[in-house]
């Protein structure tokens, strides 16, 4: 009797392989449970489609034997299966053991540690900091802004986005060092229309952060339907931990943190209508205004996204190469939804990234669109645009944005007889 193949998982990374010895379809572990690839020959990508929770054996079979033109397949399709389950990508026991022990490491880790560290950027504490120094000393910085509220910042690689992190980060004056920091990162991994908190401190080669706790606590009490309150991502995720390395560059290893995972908003932009119209989402994003319009000046907002994903390596039909041929048209709309996001027009902004279910692939949407529901009255500026090849085929663009309360500070006490304000 015909037996089901494992199902293969979903939430894995294909892209044709890089070396060129090696041809083929590469497979990569999106959520770190393995950190083994597997290289499928070109012959046999044709039969991963069999591992759809549908596919039997004797189908395995009788593929190969079609591909090959022999009947003696059986250690090929034996060494095809136990190195996709041996590498953890296969829906079976060898994956649930991973999984389940990855997890368990996490929640019973005291901090949420730099998984980067040494791989995208320097190990060494003093080799990173020369390096975010040099990021930041390149140009003087500008004058402090007493209105600004927040910034947003690639969570590209650090070298590929440096023009961007310097061009955010530079306005960040000495003043902010006692706020709470409430990062907005792109959850890649997580689950959809949903958000991961942690109070777990991230450690980094600077030192360990502080985690505002209480408004962890304030969060889960409120919306918890919305929440993973120890997300698992955020041990393999990048785009909060690159902005904690430049605020502790700037304010300490103690700096203190509001970690935010956000999911992306599906429901919405497959069904249409509001993220909000999902009750868990609209709970959230009540109780983080409320948190927003409560502390006011006490916390400032950091956006740790990415904008525009174009090129083979996102499904594209053909190459693309930053600031050339396509990638000027994308400039273009990149730009013209970015003044949507700064002028305020949170509604204005989801409508433009559900359009035609969204050609240029933004990462950083739905933190986006959760500050600006956060903070409705915040507007901004986009104070530096950038793309970068993040292969020879495909590129990503983004930011640095500076948002501000919109309150203009008072006028000086006038010194004029008829009494101040006067």
């Amino acid at each position: 009797m015909a037996e089901k193949l494992p199902r293969l998982r979903m939430n894995l990374e294909f892209q044709p392989s890089p070396f060129r010895d090696r041809p083929g379809l590469l497979i990569r572990d999106l959520r770190g449970y393995s950190d083994t690839h597997v290289i499928v020959p070109p012959a046999l990508v044709g039969c991963l489609q069999l591992l759809d929770g549908y596919g039997t054996d004797l189908d395995l079979r009788q593929e190969l034997v079609r591909l090959t033109g022999s009947l003696e397949v059986g250690e090929i399709g034996r060494h095809f299966l136990e190195s996709l389950s041996q590498a953890g990508l296969l829906e079976d026991e060898t994956y649930a053991r991973m999984r389940d022990a990855k997890h368990r490491a996490f929640a019973e880790s005291p901090v949420r540690r730099a998984v980067h560290a040494g791989l995208t950027y320097p190990g060494e504490a003093d080799a990173l900091r020369d390096g975010l120094a040099e990021i930041l000393n390149h140009e003087p910085a500008p004058a402090p802004r007493q209105d600004l509220v927040g910034i947003a910042a690639p969570h590209v690689s650090i070298e590929g986005g440096r023009a961007c992190y310097r061009s955010a980060y530079r306005l960040l004056s000495p003043e902010l060092a006692n706020r709470t920091f409430v990062v907005l990162g792109t959850s890649h991994h997580g689950a959809p229309d949903r958000f991961g908190l942690t109070r777990k401190p991230f450690s980094t080669p600077l030192g360990e952060t502080v985690t505002a706790a209480r408004l962890v606590d304030e969060l889960v009490e409120k919306a918890a339907a919305a929440l993973d309150p120890e997300d698992y991502c955020h041990s393999i995720e990048h785009s909060i931990e690159f902005q904690v390395l430049f605020l502790q560059h700037l304010f300490g290893p103690a700096v203190r943190l509001l970690p935010i995972l956000c999911g992306a908003y599906v429901r919405s932009f497959t069904e249409g209508g509001k993220p909000e119209a999902d009750p868990a989402v609209d709970a959230f994003l009540a109780a983080l205004r409320e948190i927003a319009e409560r502390e006011g000046e006490r916390l400032f907002w950091v956006l740790g996204v990415d904008l525009a994903h174009v090129g083979r390596r996102y499904g594209d039909p053909v190459p693309a190469a930053a600031a050339r041929g396509v990638m000027l048209d994308v400039a273009k709309r990149d730009r013209s939804r970015l003044e949507l996001a700064v002028s305020g027009d949170a509604d204005g902004f989801w409508e433009s990234v559900c359009r035609n279910r969204d050609p240029l692939h933004w990462c950083g949407s739905s933190a986006i669109y959760t500050f600006l529901k956060a903070l409705p009255g915040a507007r901004g500026e986009v104070e530096h645009y950038d793309q970068w090849n993040i292969d020879e085929e495909s590129v990503v663009s983004f930011a640095a944005l500076s948002f501000s309360s919109g309150r203009r500070p008072a006028p000086p006490p006038s010194s004029s007889p008829a009494g101040p304000g006067l």
